[in-house]
């Protein structure tokens, strides 16, 4: 993905990231509506992940999982759940990842969480709690996930608009995930954007107590 040159501030240089990276990963991506037709291999989806499982997760508990929709079969149940106009840009994206929170997380907790054992016997105890902490910090491993495909020179097109109980069932039967969003990815197409939207400025967003 080409990086456009923008124009930055002197605060950009207090950064230890350079400009051509902030660039990359933030000034110049984009949500993508439309790829090319090069591949996503399992190489650079396997790359991505390398680098974005570092997210920070609490009790290192890492709910994110992903799932590459790569079959005909699995891509057409996909996009039979989504809303209509997600469907057609995501029949035509080279890759699609169906990102879940996994509700049972805590088996894994005494690997990745060892000095801790009565917390993973709490979230066993406690479907509630359990869920909840999926949800929260999966969501957090999303956003560094979609940073992760800008980092491999790709775009992400993430979507929220489906039906998510209806998708769980189809895809995930055994009722141990919850859907957080489906992203398309791919190498961006010519058209693949809609006109840049204004942001809020820092004062509209940052206050100070």
């Amino acid at each position: 993905m080409s990086v456009e040159s923008y124009e930055t501030t002197d605060r950009a240089e207090l950064l230890e990231l350079g400009k051509d990276a902030q660039d990359l990963l933030f000034r110049a991506a984009r949500t993508a509506n439309a790829f090319t037709d090069e591949p996503v291999g399992d190489d650079v989806v396997e790359a991505v992940y390398d680098l974005v499982k570092w997210a920070p997760t609490a009790l290192n508990a890492q709910p994110l999982r992903v799932t590459l929709v790569r079959s005909p079969q699995a891509r057409e149940r996909l996009v039979s759940h989504l809303a209509d106009g997600n469907k057609a840009k995501t029949a035509a994206a080279p890759l699609v990842a169906v990102l879940t929170a996994d509700r049972d997380f805590h088996h894994h907790l005494p690997t990745v969480f060892p000095h801790a054992p009565a917390v993973a016997e709490h979230f066993a105890a406690d479907a509630g709690a359990r869920h909840a902490t999926a949800r929260f910090n999966a969501g957090l491993q999303v956003g560094y996930f979609l940073l992760g495909v800008r980092a491999a020179g790709l775009a992400a097109g993430p979507m929220t608009g489906l039906d998510h109980a209806g998708l769980e069932a189809d895809l995930f039967p055994a009722g141990d995930r919850e859907v957080l969003a489906v992203v398309n990815i791919g190498c961006p197409a010519q058209d693949a954007w809609h006109e840049r939207l204004p942001r809020l400025d820092y004062h509209q967003a940052v206050g100070t107590l």
